[in-house]
């Protein structure tokens, strides 16, 4: 127990000494001028960006805008990715049909999808929340059928034998048994509704709230790159605190639940 306390502390360490080094060879950069200023600003100019809109409250009201219209847009795909992901394992028409449709539209890519919003719905938070769910949808319904297809059939035969009905097999057994997969869906669901809701937000201005994909279309029209970076951060910030907050204690969670952990 010792032994792995201590060697995750040192991973830390390796990672914060990392970027120590990454941030401090990019100030050096930036004072022996090898780029011009308004290319590519200094870690100072970021941070003092960074402060001045976080103390003026821009800063985080933005981002509350866009995590709100992301986990609505995310929540909504996955109540109907999922379902619609089982009804793809369970019939071959659904796959032969919704199924060549998830995998069609998952490989286009987000930006697609804001014209046909705008047109849709206007320059309102429909067209948001529709561009963040067609990011979402395919991606888990495409998860949850592959995983509930890689399920052993002997699970399902088990639960039969003990007198379990094809509803009950389906919810209680099969469902959990692929819960792996259907976690690595959403999380890839999750990745591509971040990037749908940034092209929505820079392509599509609304009155209703700025978010960060605005305040970063703002920084390109004014030329400040240290608004460009400083929001680029945030939105890498959020991204990853995401993960360590939400996906990986559940995968962590699923490995133990199913054995599947490394040892």
């Amino acid at each position: 127990m010792n032994r792995n306390k201590w060697s995750k502390w040192g991973a830390h360490a390796c990672s914060l000494v990392f970027f120590i080094l990454v941030i401090w060879l990019w100030q050096y950069l930036s004072d022996q001028k090898v780029w011009k200023p308004y290319l590519f600003p200094s870690p100072l100019e970021v941070w003092e960006y960074l402060c001045s809109s976080f103390l003026d409250g821009s800063l985080e009201e933005a981002s509350w805008i866009t995590v709100k219209r992301l986990v609505m847009g995310y929540g909504i795909g996955l109540v109907m990715g999922i379902p619609l992901g089982m009804l793809c394992s369970r019939f071959q028409l659904m796959q032969n049909t919704l199924g060549l449709v998830s995998l069609g539209f998952q490989a286009l890519p987000s930006g697609c999808w804001v014209p046909l919003a705008t047109l849709w719905f206007g320059q309102t938070e429909g067209a948001m929340l529709f561009v963040v769910i067609m990011g979402t949808l395919w991606s888990v319904i495409l998860a949850t059928a592959n995983g509930m297809r890689n399920v052993p059939p002997i699970y399902a035969r088990a639960a039969r034998t003990m007198g379990a009905g094809p509803i009950y097999c389906l919810i209680h057994v099969t469902l959990p048994a692929s819960a792996p997969f259907v976690v690595s869906g959403m999380k890839q669901g999750w990745a591509f509704a971040w990037r749908s809701l940034m092209a929505a937000e820079i392509f599509v201005p609304i009155l209703t709230g700025f978010g960060l994909g605005q305040l970063l279309h703002f920084g390109r029209e004014l030329n400040a790159m240290n608004q460009v970076v400083g929001i680029m951060f945030v939105i890498v910030v959020i991204g990853l605190l995401s993960d360590k907050i939400l996906f990986s204690p559940l995968e962590r969670f699923l490995h133990r639940r199913w054995g599947t952990g490394q040892a």
